[in-house]
């Protein structure tokens, strides 16, 4: 009993680490898609610049890749800017046909560039804490799965000030409930789209940043599916709500996974959906979703 109590527990812990992934990347989108209310399929694609920028500082550097984090946030959240203000700002507002049509377009382009940059085969990088487990009971965890969850946290936590405590932050929070109440209010809602834009594509960064570090193998067309995963985490959440990202990321996490200890690998993706259209029968909005009235 207590083998398989700790096997499972190790399972469950695997989930947290794969869910915090979830997390950033859906937060990012759902901060987006709350001010913006832009569909962007590109979005995973700032994962996968994550991880090679992460792996090209690492391979010139040396350093810890998670010291990298600081140089990859603010690198993503430059090429967030420039792409909100070359490729969406332009067409804010004349429907989604069009943000779909940018958004797969821009896929390509950054498949592409990646590819002809660092080439399409497949790469991964080794932690310095790689070999090191953690014993906690009955449970051998890897330090780092440890330190990938305590970085989101405090990702999540420096996110909640950021909101909460900024004038920026309100500004953004403001134009995510009502646009144009917080333009007439004197807001700059073009500037905070801009940020706001940034914000997420650098958490979607960050996402990828901690993808490599944890032995993931990544190539330049592995965003995809993340990007998926992504919409279904913030359909699940509820649209616009950033606690609903987080629960809905380590739902999703801890599906996966645990599908994947009893069912196989190959359930892995298909569970997560079926958890996806069981919420959405229940409840349409999502977990954390507003009613329509």
């Amino acid at each position: 009993m207590d083998g398989t109590i700790g096997i499972l527990s190790q399972v469950a812990f695997w989930g947290l680490y794969s869910g915090c992934i979830y997390i950033l990347l859906a937060t990012g989108l759902n901060l987006i898609f709350g001010v913006m209310k832009i569909v962007n399929f590109a979005h995973g694609e700032f994962l996968m610049l994550g991880t090679y920028i992460t792996f090209f500082l690492f391979v010139i550097s040396g350093f810890n890749p998670y010291i990298l984090l600081i140089g990859s946030i603010p690198i993503l959240i430059i090429a967030g800017v420039i792409v909100e203000r070359l490729c969406f700002r332009p067409i804010l507002g004349t429907g989604k046909l069009n943000e779909i049509f940018i958004s797969l377009g821009l896929i390509y382009i950054f498949q592409n560039l990646v590819a002809l940059i660092w080439t399409d085969e497949w790469r991964s990088m080794r932690s310095p804490y790689a070999d090191i487990l953690i014993n906690l009971g009955p449970l051998q965890l890897p330090l780092d799965y440890l330190i990938i969850i305590t970085v989101t946290a405090m990702i999540l936590v420096s996110l909640y000030i950021f909101l909460q405590k900024t004038a920026l932050g309100r500004a953004i929070r403001a134009a995510s409930q009502n646009r144009k109440g917080a333009m007439l209010m004197g807001v700059n809602v073009e500037k905070v789209d801009m940020l706001t834009f940034g914000i997420g594509a650098g958490l979607a960064g960050a996402a990828g940043t901690l993808w490599a570090v944890s032995g993931q193998v990544f190539n330049p067309y592995m965003g995809s599916i993340p990007a998926i995963k992504g919409f279904a985490i913030i359909i699940l959440g509820g649209l616009g709500s950033i606690p609903g990202a987080i629960i809905g990321g380590l739902a999703i996490g801890m599906v996966e996974n645990f599908t994947a200890f009893t069912l196989g690998g190959s359930w892995k993706d298909a569970v997560s959906f079926i958890l996806l259209i069981v919420v959405l029968v229940i409840r349409p909005t999502g977990l954390f979703g507003e009613d329509e009235e």
